[in-house]
This record gives C-alpha cells, sequence and structure tokens, in this order.
C-alpha cells in the first residue's frame, strides 16, 4: 500500500483509490504507486475486475504543476517515458476497468480516466485536457486515447481549445459511458465491475487484448490477433465449464475458475 494510491479488495473487485489531498494531483510519487496498483492488480487472483477512483470529491485535477514547473527539457526527456507508461500500466491491467468518477478529472486526471475501459461520472463531473493552456500538450496518452475514443476532430477541439467538459458534453460526445448522481458514481462502478466476479477471466482478458491491440493496426491484423486469441481460449479449462454449462443448463449459468 502506497501513501497516496492503495488497492482494496472486497469480493472479488479491487478499488485502486487515488487519496493525495486535496485535489489527487499525480506527481512522481503517485504515477509510481499506481504502477504498483496496477502490477498488483493483474497479480492478484482475486481480483477479478477493477475500480478506478479518486473519492467523492475529485477524481484527479491533473499532474502535479508545482513539481513539473522546475523541470527542465532534459528532466522531462527522462521523465516523460515514466510518467506515460504510469497510466498504460492501469489500460493493461488484463481485467475489467472502470473509472469512476467524480468532481474534476482534467489533465493528467483524465487521461487516468481514458485508460479505463468504461468511464462513469458523477453528475457534476468536469472532464478536459487544459494543457495547451499552459503551454504544453498531454503527456501521458491524452491525444492518442481522447481521439480513439471520442474521434479526431472532438479530440482536436478539446485539446487545442483546452476547454472544460460538463457531465451531460462528455455523455453526448463519449468522453463517458453513463452519468449518474455523485453519491452513486462509486456504487455504480461497483455494481458494473462485480458482475465480474465469476466471469471466464481468461475469455476477458483475450477479448480485451484483441480490442486494445487491434485498434493500433489494420483490420486484417486485428482479424488474426482475435483469430489466435479465439483458438488460444479452447485450451482453458473456462471453455469446457462454460459450453457443458450451456448445453446442460443453458447460457449464463456457469461459474468458472479463471483457469
Amino acid at each position: 500500500m502506497g501513501e497516496f494510491v492503495r488497492l482494496e479488495v472486497a469480493d472479488g473487485v479491487g478499488t485502486i483509490r487515488l487519496d493525495r489531498p486535496k485535489m489527487n494531483a499525480i506527481s512522481i510519487a503517485v504515477q509510481e504507486e499506481l504502477r504498483a496498483a496496477a502490477a498488483e492488480a493483474t497479480e492478484r487472483d482475486d481480483v477479478r475486475a477493477v475500480v478506478l477512483y479518486g473519492g467523492e470529491r475529485v477524481f484527479a485535477a491533473g499532474n502535479d504543476v508545482k513539481e513539473m514547473a522546475d523541470m527542465s527539457y532534459q528532466d522531462m526527456v527522462a521523465r516523460s517515458g515514466p510518467l506515460q507508461s504510469a497510466v498504460t500500466a492501469i489500460a493493461r491491467i488484463p481485467k475489467p476497468v472502470v473509472a469512476a468518477v467524480n468532481g474534476y478529472a482534467l489533465g493528467g486526471g483524465c487521461e487516468l480516466a481514458l485508460a479505463a475501459d468504461l468511464r462513469i461520472a458523477g453528475e457534476r463531473t468536469v472532464m478536459g485536457q487544459p494543457e495547451t493552456l499552459l503551454g504544453i500538450i498531454p503527456g501521458a496518452g491524452g491525444t492518442q486515447r481522447l481521439a480513439r475514443l471520442v474521434g479526431p476532430s472532438k479530440a482536436k477541439d478539446l485539446i487545442f481549445s483546452g476547454r472544460f467538459v460538463k457531465a451531460d458534453e462528455a455523455l453526448a460526445i463519449g468522453l463517458v459511458d453513463r452519468v449518474v448522481p455523485d453519491e452513486e458514481v462509486y456504487s455504480e462502478a461497483l455494481a458494473w465491475a462485480g458482475q465480474f466476479r465469476s466471469a471466464a477471466g481468461l475469455a476477458l482478458r483475450a477479448a480485451k487484448e484483441c480490442i486494445d491491440r487491434g485498434l493500433g493496426t489494420d483490420l486484417e491484423t486485428g482479424l488474426e490477433i482475435e483469430r489466435m486469441q479465439f483458438a488460444a481460449v479452447f485450451a482453458t479449462e473456462d471453455r469446457t465449464t462454460g459450453m457443458t454449462s450451456f448445453l446442460e443448463n443453458g447460457p449464463g449459468k456457469a461459474t468458472f475458475a479463471s483457469r
């Protein structure tokens, strides 16, 4: 358990909780603790899905500008890789990941939410990539994941202008997947993640890899990735469990061991 990031596990769901008052600014220390939490969530068999959560007040208001303000070009050449890879570590958790977003999710906080598979936002959520207003650009995946999620023209509008997006617009453009009352954000995220407690973990892992890797390549290569993963899951115990249960009891009744 880190000073600012911890993994809390209950009933098959792991919550990666940011807790750096007041605004969960993402410092170098937070980046490294996010990386460690992602590795632990990946390795633990009792974690079947993950909720990414910043608390009831704020998700993460951005990277630590005070820390970055004194960094030189040479400093950032050395730090940009670890900065980006800390968020990528969240994206590469081979299990379903949902971001439970309350309050501000700006800059690095928005990039962190983009690394999840799904985003559930509160009604008073505010998101954006305001880096150009500081004379820089998003550096932890914002230019890439945002464009892939909402399309290049909407991403350019948000990144070029640096403007903030409220929950209703975020939902309309596909930046978030669901908007609920602020007090229900975490419970909704837990409910979404909880549906995978007894799911076929290896099949979910394969499906996530197919989608994520396929988005980065052409259709023919993506189809080949899918073909190989489709064949691979036939070597799992879960495949036998699932098909046997379907034939004997109908769909949706199998309990999987993720083996």
